[in-house]
């Protein structure tokens, strides 16, 4: 037996070929590889396939995935990796910011996960377990932001008191600043400054020797240099007897970037706060049967032919095979199929399927695995490999803070060069670093992100990364699943044949209504006041009930046969042809003879066609689905996607995405557990807030109210976003491009440099306030 040439699952005997070699697993994987055979890999992905390829691992190494926390660029990435790779027994460490993971390929025989997490913690990261919850840091960034706000507000209101009226030619009032008493005041400054600046800005600071340590210069660089600069030369200054200091523009930096992040933290983490009635997936415990009755264990504790109790409403623990019971098995989390596949001895169960009807004893498959839980494993090895976007502005600050640090010094040593004194070769290089605009430049994305967030939520969207932000502009495919995006997920009555067709719903679903069945609650939902039933029996395929006097069999046609109903040839014609058409025949027989046949289709989502046509005026649209035949046709007749594959695996999706990246950006839209390694794999995943734990982990945004036509929303509010975090940055870039010339010329001192700081960075703050949505 082979591997899957696209999903590795593996493949029948004999396998499915294309004739070139490739074999596969089922038509879905071949169509998709037939048709994206010929995307190219981008010189980037090889540069990293190869770097890869580079690092030694041993064959009995294992790997294993950490949340970290407390990442929010590239080079918070770079860090917490070279920390890991520092630690003995560490093979290979992958960290991705935009989900707060981390993959590690370690010797368990050097080191435990455990030890890993604490070894990599530290400098403002913590790393943890993943199914450990994280404590938000919202409140302990406001703490340190209310304190340095105390201090802040001391150190300007005695600058505003003592200092400010000296530098426009007044005596300071009360006190002689040249005196002790002066002295002590610069004293008490100077430890409120420090204050502020250590504990309020030490994530500023940690950025910035981040930064440093992973050769990537970012804003928080630039924004520490400027607050240092003017704290390490007002220190000196201080100290030498003099009373120009610029303690007061570290303090303004530091809390003005403080703020801003602070103020994006919050509403994104009420934003992800709203996440919290999303449902849980995964089966951690089963019920095992032993010779002295039933025992619930741990799925971790089962072995290969473990017979396993499973209840209706309740989740298969691990892959498996029928040997008691029959029951109708819903898989859609997994395969995307809507329809309750019916399940009997012999018969094998997948993994995290639901059993909707009756009970099953399950026999645990060779491997003792689930395929959920294969994957969440597959989730969480392309979200740990999966980079960060990194901020527009950090991009930029690789470029504009080398160049700002370069011009100070040359600033600086010309005046040194035509005969000036140290002192004011300093005030020269200190002016040019705080009118470089730190403030305007660090809030520029953050106020410009905490709108957009907020506006998305007004709309009932959650935007759980900001990578949204720069995604949305770049998207080139937009990818649809099928079963619970572009539909319901569920059953609906699309059409009843017979010759009284309100007699043969109203008989049913009397029939039905006692029955725990997703075909059931169609049928039930399809008639408001049915009439009374009595002598319910529950059949193999079906139920029976006595309804209006006559006993009335509602399910599959050998139901009907078992129980002597005759079978019209016109409506067993038309049975087979729904079948043909992906929708789901079910018999309705009374008196001898089968009276009618409903038909049970997927429930499409009236909004679909609309949204999918919006989408594909500026972005190639592709339907992926699990479902084959007539459900698919009849999507593809409403829907006017550019392309539709079929029949594909949950484990073959993700690589479909990673082949659609090749044509561009690419954006996937799903809701179930079998759509989360998708929606990592894609640039930009938008989850349904219908679905899954599993797919809203793996989203970058999710649509709480289940409107498709909240996709185009976040489209248009992440445009808009994007579009004003450029406006932010182009303002300041070109304040900067005035100011630093005039700064060079020795035409401004720090203090009116912090003044037109401060002025650009209000306008910036204006800008951000302005509504996202036309």
């Amino acid at each position: 037996m082979t591997d899957c040439t696209l999903c590795d699952r593996p493949t029948p005997d004999p396998p499915i070929t294309d004739g070139d070699g490739g074999a596969y697993c089922c038509r879905g994987c071949l169509s998709v590889a037939s048709a994206l055979e010929d995307v190219e890999t981008t010189e980037d992905e090889l540069d990293e396939r190869r770097a890869t390829d580079d690092v030694s691992v041993p064959d009995d190494a294992e790997t294993d995935y950490l949340a970290v926390d407390g990442m929010h660029c590239g080079t918070c990435e770079a860090f917490v990796e070279s920390r890991a790779v520092e630690q003995p027994g560490v093979h290979d460490a992958a960290a991705s910011y935009a989900t707060d993971t981390m993959r590690l390929v370690y010797d368990p025989d050097e080191t435990r996960p455990d030890d890993l997490a604490d070894a990599v913690s530290g400098y403002g990261y913590t790393a943890r377990d993943r199914e450990v919850e994280a404590e938000s840091a919202v409140d302990e960034s406001a703490w340190a932001l209310a304190i340095g706000g105390f201090f802040g507000m001391m150190v300007m209101g005695w600058y505003a008191l003592f200092l400010y009226p000296t530098y426009f030619g007044y005596d300071a009032p009360f006190i002689d600043l040249t005196s002790l008493v002066g002295l002590y005041l610069f004293g008490n400054v100077w430890l409120m400054t420090s204050i502020v600046l250590f504990y309020t800005g030490w994530p500023i600071l940690r950025g910035a020797y981040v930064s440093l340590r992973a050769g990537h210069p970012n804003m928080d660089l630039l924004v520490a240099l400027a607050a240092t600069a003017a704290y390490s030369y007002s220190t000196v200054a201080m100290l030498v007897g003099r009373t120009h200091l610029y303690f007061d523009v570290s303090v303004a930096i530091v809390l003005v970037v403080s703020l801003g992040n602070y103020y994006e933290g919050r509403v994104k983490d009420r934003a992800v706060g709203l996440l919290s009635e999303l449902t849980e997936s995964r089966v951690t415990e089963a019920r095992r049967l032993t010779a002295e009755g039933v025992e619930t264990v741990p799925v971790e504790e089962l072995s290969a032919g473990d017979r396993l109790l499973v209840k209706a409403g309740e989740r298969v623990p691990t892959d498996g095979e029928v040997v008691e019971g029959s029951a109708a098995v819903d898989e859609s989390l997994l395969s995307g199929e809507p329809m309750p596949v019916d399940k009997r001895t012999g018969d094998e169960v997948i993994g995290g399927s639901v059993v909707t009807d009756a009970p099953l004893t399950v026999a645990v498959a060779a491997d003792a695995e689930s395929t959920l839980d294969r994957i969440v494993e597959l989730l969480w090895s392309i979200q740990s490999a999966r980079p960060g976007m990194q901020r527009l502005a950090d991009r930029l600050a690789t470029v504009f803070v080398p160049t700002v640090i370069a011009l100070g010094t040359l600033a600086a040593a010309a005046v040194l060069l035509t005969g000036g004194s140290g002192v004011s070769a300093l005030l020269i290089g200190l002016t040019v670093l705080i009118v470089s605009c730190p403030c305007a430049l660090g809030l520029a994305t953050p106020l410009a992100v905490a709108a957009g967030v907020r506006e998305a939520a007004d709309a009932g969207i959650v935007v759980v990364s900001e990578a949204v932000f720069e995604a949305v502009p770049a998207v080139d495919v937009v990818v649809f699943d099928k079963t619970g995006t572009l539909t319901t997920g569920s059953m609906s009555v699309v059409e009843t044949v017979g010759d009284d067709p309100a007699a043969v719903r109203r008989r049913a679903a009397a029939a039905e209504s006692r029955a725990n069945h997703p075909v059931a609650d169609a049928i039930t939902e399809a008639v408001a006041d049915p009439p009374d039933a009595t002598d319910f029996e529950r059949h193999a395929t079906g139920v029976s009930a006595s309804v209006d006097g006559d006993r009335v069999v509602v399910g599959r046609a050998d139901l009907l046969r078992e129980r002597e109903l005759a079978i019209p040839d016109d409506l067993d014609g038309r049975a087979q042809e729904a079948v043909e058409d992906g929708t789901r025949p079910v018999f309705v027989g009374w008196d001898g003879q089968a009276r009618g046949l409903l038909l049970l289709g997927e429930r499409e989502r009236p909004e679909a066609a609309e949204v999918v046509a919006a989408l594909s005026a500026d972005h190639e649209v592709v339907v992926l689905t699990g479902d084959d035949g007539g459900a698919v046709e009849r999507i593809e007749d409403r829907i006017d996607a550019d392309e539709v594959f079929a029949g594909v695996p949950p484990e073959a999706k993700a690589e479909t995405v990673e082949r659609l990246r090749g044509r561009g950006t690419v954006a996937m839209v799903g809701d179930g557990s079998n759509d989360g390694p998708a929606l990592a794999a894609a640039d930009l995943g938008i989850a349904l807030g219908s679905g899954t734990d599993l797919a809203a982990d793996a989203a970058d945004a999710v649509l709480l109210d289940d409107d498709l036509r909240n996709v185009t929303a976040l489209f248009e509010i992440a445009n808009g976003t994007h579009g004003r975090i450029r406006q932010n940055l182009g303002w300041a870039f070109l304040y900067n491009a005035v100011a630093i010339p005039i700064a060079v010329a020795g035409l401004l001192n720090p203090l009116l440099a912090a003044v037109a700081m401060t002025a650009s960075s209000l306008l910036v703050v204006t800008n951000s306030a302005r509504s996202l949505r036309s």
